[in-house]
């Protein structure tokens, strides 16, 4: 799984456990709709820490919290160049 793919798939979860939406969270957080959609739709192949840590904020979470999920630590994440 490439390393963006987690990231959206841990954004959504998050999402979900707050009763949330992508576009909600994107709103909260200060984003462009398009940082968010980029995320999601791939476009954006490396998510800025300051990107994140405004998901984290407006999620009411730290960077710890977000990253503190097993796919995470799976080994064979790949970036994107």
């Amino acid at each position: 799984m490439l390393l963006t793919e987690a990231i959206t798939k841990r954004i959504l979860k998050l999402c979900e456990d707050k009763d949330s939406t992508p576009n909600k969270l994107g709103t909260i957080a200060g984003l462009d709709p398009s940082t968010i959609t980029s995320i999601f739709y791939g476009k954006s192949k490396n998510p800025g820490t300051r990107t994140l840590l405004d998901i984290c904020d407006a999620l009411d979470i730290s960077l710890f919290d977000f990253f503190n999920d097993e796919m995470f630590k799976d080994k064979t994440l790949e970036g994107s160049y």
